[in-house]
């Protein structure tokens, strides 16, 4: 069921910082991403690069000493980072919702499963026990757990990784909110797992028309799922475009590196992947041009020292932020 495409969450140079004894790190900077109703955006990157850092900001719920020093969060034209702490609880739990990549920490191990998704619909829904009981039942049917009736009643412990991914989903949704972020939301799992929990994930976003955001550093996943990919690199994004683009013409060095560190089904089993050299940077003392130039195998003499900026490639819908990206190509 299609339903018209309107953007809902639209973060506008967004900066944020945490803070040292006398200074204060910039760990994202600049970041500007539209999300759209109905449609899944991929974040992409290695860890550290910021990608779960710029949704943790901009939902308030960053760890302590982390602070937004600048831009604006627009979820349907309220600006999340004004909100106070009552209004953005609320907003939270009604309209946008996160999934946490470990379901063992984010459940509560002395509670049943069914009283925790109560208390989530309770907490913001007119409901009785009882009709609160059913709702929770049918969530959890909704997410393909089988024998819900007696399963409601049953502690994480009792619940497989892949049910218990099941279940903070089945959480996440109570409220049906109009935007879904999924944080590596099967990184514990084996992978026909794996495939479940998207295909769900997938088939909510189909039924409801909300949107999907994928927080990942599996670019397989990224193929099958999203609509758009963004990369990012040291705290910002470097390349943003449609997912079949971003696979069939990456515009970015730092994009390509990361698919060469990915085994293909295509390719012949003696080709050796070959990873990024270097370390991602210190993003206290970052270059002052390209942040990935000491890694780049097409750095030029500049890329050290010249500021780059995400700007338009062959279209306005594929950003990057090369200044050399004509010559960026798939080389493999």
């Amino acid at each position: 069921m299609s339903h018209p495409s309107k953007v809902l969450l639209d973060i506008q140079q967004l900066s944020v910082a945490v803070s040292e004894a006398h200074s204060a790190i910039p760990l994202v900077h600049n970041v500007s991403l539209q999300i759209n109703s109905g449609e899944t955006l991929a974040v992409v990157g290695e860890s550290g690069s910021g990608k779960t850092l710029t949704f943790l900001a901009a939902l308030g719920i960053a760890p302590a000493g982390i602070k937004v020093t600048s831009g604006k969060v627009l979820f349907e034209g309220d600006d999340l980072t004004k909100l106070n702490p009552n209004a953005l609880r609320t907003m939270r739990g009604t309209a946008i919702s996160m999934v946490f990549q470990d379901p063992l920490s984010a459940l509560n191990p002395v509670f049943s499963i069914g009283t925790q998704i109560i208390e989530v619909l309770r907490a913001h829904l007119p409901l009785t026990k009882a009709q609160a009981r059913t709702r929770a039942i049918e969530l959890l049917e909704r997410v393909h757990i089988p024998d819900p009736h007696r399963r409601i009643d049953d502690y994480p412990h009792q619940f497989s990784g892949g049910m218990r991914q099941r279940a903070l989903i089945a959480m996440a949704i109570a409220l049906e909110p109009k935007v879904l972020i999924a944080d590596e939301p099967t990184t514990a799992l084996d992978v026909t797992v794996q495939a479940q929990v998207l295909e769900l994930l997938s088939q909510l976003r189909e039924e409801t028309g909300m949107a999907l955001v994928l927080i990942t550093h599996d670019l397989g996943l990224v193929a099958r799922h999203a609509d758009r990919v963004a990369v990012f690199y040291a705290g910002r994004i470097v390349e943003q475009a449609a997912v079949q683009a971003l696979f069939h013409e990456p515009r970015h060095p730092y994009t390509v590196s990361l698919f060469r560190t990915i085994p293909r089904l295509d390719s012949p089993t003696n080709i050796a992947l070959t990873p990024i050299v270097g370390q991602p940077p210190n993003l206290a003392k970052l270059p002052a041009g390209c942040p990935f130039a000491p890694r780049c195998y097409l750095a030029k003499t500049d890329c050290g020292s010249l500021q780059t900026t995400l700007s338009d490639t062959t279209s306005k819908e594929h950003l990057s932020a090369c200044q050399y990206w004509s010559e960026v190509h798939q080389e493999f």
